[in-house]
């Protein structure tokens, strides 16, 4: 062999050294061997390759939406369009109507990689987990985990119950704490303003079991209203934000405490609820409304069981793919005790409150609830209310469909009357993007602006 050749094979033996090293460190990290990815990668690829589709930052493409020319399509915010959501529709109304939570949006595509999932076809095909169960055990640890972080609610000697969003296990709870084979049916009360679902899906199921009669004020101070009276206790609010405790007492009354809002964005903490009943919803905490996800933290093991016989009747329990989702959200929730999407989400909330006291402290037509600043245990400190809704009321005489006064000025809200309560307040979203509370605000501050001038904006 000549030199020249002796030469070539030497250089290619040291480039197949250095491959070979790189390869090995490639696969060897952080003192653990790592396994080569295989079939994950197309469906990264994918998921990567839907996420940079560019939409102008007010609009978003999908896996599982339109595609055209084998390009997926954006979907846009409320008025924006065309091909890239680059095109505002001017004179167009703020949409104020709906609890959608997409405000948490930012925050998830800055923990896009902590946040994402990729699972194999053959992922949960099973009606059950592996202790013959529909609910994750691993979830299960990690709610009551979030909720000692948060210190919103206890749930030692609490079972839980998973549904599909709070709104199966509202009716779910109504059903378990109803008396069963009785004479009479039990009477579910609320106390006004409260969230119309307690009454419409009460009504929509019918039961022989029980009815909806409505304001809780009016049985506080009758003989029988210690017969088998459920009890709604919305606690913060929907739609005014107060922090609620149940007024009705005895021995035969039970109660339902929502706590969809009950997290430290929304109010302060002032204390771990320890109620017999007690629902939660992932869609309020981390803002995944479409994942359809709640639970229930039940005390009494009987009420317990009815709940589980219900859900089981009802759907099997919640998907196991929705599981998986929630397991790694609230894993992200409860890395570095919460504070990254905690802190996020109040100062999102607390400067949308902000600028929106701004505008109206300058008028006299409109009024907002007034939500006293509390001790908070999870920020350690005394902190203003930054609740969901904005609770408004039309002060002047003439005015007294505040929805319509507000449609007038190009601002979509939810009347006073879908919470049993007066047409002169209506409920304002500060839950949606931040495209839908800017025009919100921009709206408001037009029609304050005006409302020395007589003259209605169009």
């Amino acid at each position: 062999m000549d030199k020249t050749q002796t030469s070539k094979n030497s250089v290619f033996l040291v480039f197949s050294v250095i491959l070979n090293v790189l390869f090995i460190t490639n696969l060897y990290v952080g003192g653990k061997w790592k396994q080569q990815l295989s079939w994950s990668q197309g469906a990264a690829a994918e998921s990567e390759a839907v996420a940079s589709v560019s939409c102008s930052g007010h609009g978003r493409a999908y896996l599982d939406g339109l595609v055209v020319d084998g390009k997926p399509v954006c979907e846009c915010n409320t008025c924006y369009g065309g091909p890239d959501c680059s095109e505002f529709s001017h004179g167009c109304p703020a949409d104020a109507d709906s609890g959608d939570p997409l405000f948490l949006e930012p925050f998830w595509m800055q923990h896009a990689a902590s946040s994402a999932i990729v699972v194999a076809g053959w992922h949960r095909m099973s009606y059950i987990f592996g202790d013959k169960s529909f609910i994750s055990q691993e979830l299960e640890k990690h709610i009551r985990k979030v909720h000692a972080i948060t210190k919103n609610a206890v749930t030692a000697g609490k079972y839980i119950v998973f549904g599909a969003g709070s709104t199966q296990l509202l009716n779910a709870a109504v059903h378990a704490l109803s008396p069963e084979n009785s004479s009479s049916p039990a009477r579910v009360v609320a106390s006004i303003p409260y969230y119309p679902v307690y009454k419409m899906q009460t009504d929509f199921f019918r039961s022989v079991d029980f009815e909806f009669i409505g304001d809780t004020s009016l049985w506080k101070n009758t003989s029988d209203n210690a017969t088998n009276v459920i009890e709604f206790v919305t606690s913060p609010n929907n739609p005014d934000g107060q922090l609620k405790k149940a007024v009705l007492q005895g021995p035969s009354v039970k109660a339902i405490h929502d706590h969809a809002y009950y997290w430290p964005h929304f109010t302060p903490i002032p204390a771990p609820a320890d109620e017999d009943l007690m629902i939660f919803t992932i869609s309020k905490l981390t803002g995944h409304a479409g994942s359809r996800f709640g639970w229930v933290l039940v005390k009494d093991e009987a009420v317990y069981q009815r709940m589980v016989t219900y859900m089981t009747f009802s759907e099997m329990g919640v998907s196991r793919d929705t599981q998986l989702r929630a397991l790694k959200l609230l894993k992200v929730i409860s890395s570095r005790d919460g504070r990254e999407i905690f802190d996020f989400a109040y100062e999102t909330m607390r400067d949308r409150w902000e600028r929106l006291i701004q505008t109206l402290s300058k008028s006299k037509r409109f009024s907002i609830q007034d939500l006293a600043p509390q001790y908070c245990n999870f920020f350690q400190k005394v902190r203003k209310l930054s609740p969901a809704y904005v609770w408004l009321k039309c002060e002047r005489e003439e005015d007294k469909d505040c929805t319509a006064v507000l449609r007038a000025a190009n601002i979509i809200s939810r009347e006073g009357s879908m919470f049993t309560a007066e047409n002169r307040y209506a409920r304002l979203s500060l839950l949606k993007s931040n495209d839908d509370f800017d025009l919100l605000l921009h709206w408001i501050n037009k029609l304050v602006s005006e409302e020395d001038t007589g003259i209605e904006t169009m």
